[in-house]
């Protein structure tokens, strides 16, 4: 397939996805459809790592808020979230590549992913709360992944953290100085290439019950506040509306 938005291939034993629409590598619905596409082709048989990275100055600075809108948001949700169900259920083990902002749906990609390698230039955060919304994945895995204030903390102050916080904080494997990514990746790689596949896969299988994993379920239902409830409130469209007409959201508490 000839990719529009993102770039795909599979060499030595690593699949590499990458973001193309720079500098913001902001997430559209076209764009989330052919990350679904090529997570669709990847076969566990074709290589033993996935690495998502990204052109440009920005990891993602997140979905498209200009789709965001009442008559789009179902769509683009079940787009979106299409992306995590199947890196859910890949058993190749992921690697994220973070060179500079990952914000947003974007912050929520690269956190999802098994290990986090950030440039010393990366920023993390989840702003979603100040344009009236919330974000659905991040609400599901940050309490998994740092403590519960911590986790309340991003989500309702919607505040950017730097990639040294992050890592602190163990939501990033490894810092390095943003001329040293390429090559610090390339370590990780080659050190998950020279293993057995078969066993890399049943590994991160294992991690995954160890952990008593309910994504999906917890997704579920997450969505069906989202959708059901958020989406209907005067403040949710007020907030979005506004960002789109970059002026300061009014805000009615209802």
């Amino acid at each position: 397939m000839d990719y529009q938005y993102i770039g795909f291939e599979v060499a030595s034993g690593a699949a590499r996805l990458t973001f193309k629409r720079p500098p913001l590598n902001v997430l559209n619905i076209a764009m989330m459809r052919e990350i679904n596409v090529a997570l669709d082709g990847l076969n566990p048989a074709m290589a033993k790592v996935l690495v998502i990275a990204a052109e440009g100055k920005a990891f993602s600075a997140g979905v498209d808020v200009a789709e965001h809108t009442a008559d789009k948001v179902g769509e683009m949700i079940e787009v979106f979230h299409g992306i995590f169900r199947r890196l859910d259920r890949l058993d190749v083990p992921t690697l994220a590549i973070v060179q500079g902002a990952a914000l947003g749906g974007g912050c929520e990609v690269a956190l999802f992913c098994d290990m986090v390698l950030a440039s010393d230039k990366a920023k993390f955060g989840q702003p979603e709360i100040k344009v009236g919304v919330f974000p659905p994945i991040a609400a599901v895995i940050l309490p998994r992944l740092v403590s519960r204030a911590k986790a309340l903390e991003l989500l309702l102050t919607g505040e950017t953290i730097d990639a040294a916080e992050a890592h602190r904080l163990g939501l990033v494997n490894q810092v390095v100085p943003v001329d040293q990514l390429t090559a610090a990746a390339g370590e990780i790689i080659g050190k998950l290439t020279s293993l057995s596949g078969v066993v890399l896969q049943m590994t991160r299988r294992a991690a995954r019950l160890g952990g008593q994993d309910t994504f999906g379920d917890a997704l579920n239902q997450v969505e069906s506040l989202y959708l059901g409830e958020l989406m209907k409130t005067h403040d949710a469209n007020e907030g979005l509306v506004a960002f789109l007409e970059k002026r300061a959201p009014v805000w009615k508490d209802q």
